[in-house]
């Protein structure tokens, strides 16, 4: 009996995969539990494993080839072992999907009938001039569907003559649309043909991030949340812990206090530890953030869980490690699936301050920019510089009201120029 092998969905939003490499050859003996291929996802790179014990009949998928839809078959397996000479062609099994169709008759619609002009001795019995009927006659235009504006409702030549003027301009119009319709299904890169450019594949991962932010921004009524917070405080903490922490490497990062900040608040205001469940709410107890990576190609959100129970030197670590192996694409599903909350920063890159987008199904995301100096003023009076951070938070309000989602930015801020309540 053949087996086909299918491309697997390794990840709820997978549709494509690539075959990245294969560990067996056509003709090896494989046991269920062997490996058989790596397959790289929108996310990561993973091993695939037989669920069955054969002989490879087929290997049908190449090496390196990409967009291959999640359920296709890419490789055959015979579990006959005792019969090695049976012929490929003849082991595949009758798929009624690829039966012959029988054409089918396209029955043409009957021709519309042709609307008929009136005739002269039609036209003559409505109240109109005998040269409006000789220009409707010559001109084919129905007098049945004209309003008159002479005496009494008469029609007469100018009449016509407006009906005409709108005919022409309604064709007029027709063409420059035909026209238009003609360049927007033409192939746009047809009108840079003489400009020098290159094509750039979009490959599963930019795939997912389209169909996720295109769906996130069309059905999730976002929106926006914006406050500077004073981070001198966390900067002059962050800097005694670090030379504390010299001896054991670790380097606390100012967005390890932001994740800790964010977690604690997730416990104090748990109306926004939430997901959306197209049926239903549902709200977590422990507080699970994503944090959106740069990589090769576009981005990643590893998932950090349980963060309320974890130390700064913890959460440190993990996340050094997480953005490691996810820039490797060595990411476990469970490591990027989940969490409720999302943190993205561009701070590193010198950007101020920006609006990101909710990243399905979680309730909100907070925008983090960079650090600078911003003037203060004091309850005396007195003015003074701080070292501030912008930061926007982008709530689903589907989930969360402008005003618990403002209690939950307050929460954060509050942490953050607090930092040593974060080390209780």
């Amino acid at each position: 009996m053949t087996i086909h092998i299918l491309m697997p969905a390794l990840s709820p939003t997978m549709e494509v995969g690539t075959l990245a490499k294969w560990m067996v050859k056509e003709g090896d003996i494989v046991e269920a539990g062997d490996l058989l291929a790596e397959i790289e996802t929108d996310k990561a790179i993973m091993e695939f494993e037989a669920v069955d014990e054969g002989k490879i009949i087929a290997l049908i998928a190449n090496e390196g080839q990409t967009n291959i839809p999640v359920n296709s078959v890419i490789a055959t397996i015979s579990s006959e072992l005792s019969n090695t000479t049976q012929n490929k062609d003849s082991q595949e099994p009758k798929d009624s999907t690829y039966s012959n169709v029988e054409d089918q008759k396209i029955t043409k619609d009957p021709p519309s009938e042709t609307k008929q002009t009136p005739s002269a001795e039609q036209q003559s019995r409505i109240f109109s001039t005998p040269l409006a009927r000789r220009i409707a006659i010559e001109n084919n235009i129905d007098l049945t569907k004209i309003k008159g504006s002479g005496p009494r409702g008469r029609i007469i030549k100018a009449d016509l003559n407006i009906s005409m003027n709108e005919n022409s301009q309604n064709i007029q119009n027709k063409k420059e649309m035909s026209q238009v319709e003609r360049l927007d299904k033409r192939n746009i890169s047809e009108h840079y043909l003489d400009r020098k450019s290159k094509n750039i594949e979009i490959d599963s991962m930019r795939k997912t991030i389209i169909s996720r932010l295109t769906e996130s921004k069309q059905n999730i009524p976002h929106y926006y949340l914006r406050r500077d917070i004073r981070v001198d405080s966390l900067l002059s903490l962050r800097s005694q812990m670090n030379k504390g922490l010299i001896d054991k490497q670790i380097k606390l990062s100012i967005n390890d206090f932001i994740i800790k900040a964010c977690a604690n608040a997730l416990q104090e205001v748990p109306e926004c530890n939430i997901i959306w469940n197209d049926n239903n709410i549902i709200q977590f107890e422990a507080s699970d953030i994503a944090v959106a990576v740069a990589i090769d190609g576009g981005l990643i959100t590893p998932v950090l869980y349980d963060l309320e129970k974890k130390s700064l030197v913890d959460i440190s670590i993990e996340m050094k490690s997480l953005a490691k192996r996810a820039r490797l694409k060595q990411l476990k599903p469970n490591e990027y699936q989940g969490g409720s909350f999302s943190i993205s920063s561009l701070g590193m890159m010198g950007i101020k301050n920006f609006d990101a987008v909710i990243n399905p199904p979680h309730g909100s995301i907070l925008a983090v920019g960079a650090s600078h100096k911003q003037p203060y003023f004091g309850k005396d009076g007195t003015i003074s510089s701080q070292e501030v951070i912008s930061v926007t938070l982008s709530a689903d309000h589907r989930m969360i009201d402008g005003a618990i989602g403002a209690k939950f930015l307050e929460k954060i801020s509050h942490n953050i120029e607090n930092p040593g309540i974060m080390l209780v």
